[in-house]
């Protein structure tokens, strides 16, 4: 007869993907929402990549097995987190928003490259 008991390891695999996906699902319901606050969608992709990247959600190292499968959901972030760059509201809603600003971008830090052009384009929309 089989074993149909988990293991204490495969206990916390399962933990790890219900972590992960609770990260998902509360990124999708703010997403979803009525009114998501644009400037908050970079800090929250950025939360939900540095989780993948370092396998540490809510403060838990996940297991090795998920860890391995981290980086395919990264890939799916990424695709759709690249797609930000090719809309100028993104950009002047963190330059503008109030407790974000350009402190943001250096703390979390992006190249200065990219904090000018976030300027230049927040600059050119406010002089249009």
């Amino acid at each position: 007869m089989l074993d149909l008991v988990l293991a204490e390891v495969e206990w916390e695999a399962i933990e790890g993907l219900v972590s992960a996906l609770k990260l998902l699902k509360d990124a999708m319901l703010f997403f979803s929402s009525n009114s998501p606050n644009i400037a908050a969608i970079i800090p929250a992709m950025d939360a939900i990549d540095e989780a993948f990247a370092t396998g540490i959600i809510d403060n838990q190292l996940l297991s090795e097995p998920i860890q391995h499968a981290l980086p395919v959901g990264k890939r799916a972030l990424n695709k759709y987190y690249v797609l930000t760059d090719d809309s100028d509201i993104y950009h002047m809603a963190m330059v503008l928003h109030p407790s974000l600003k350009l402190e943001y971008f250096r703390k979390a830090g992006w190249t200065d490259d990219w904090v000018q052009d976030a300027v230049d384009i927040t600059w050119k929309a406010w002089e249009h």
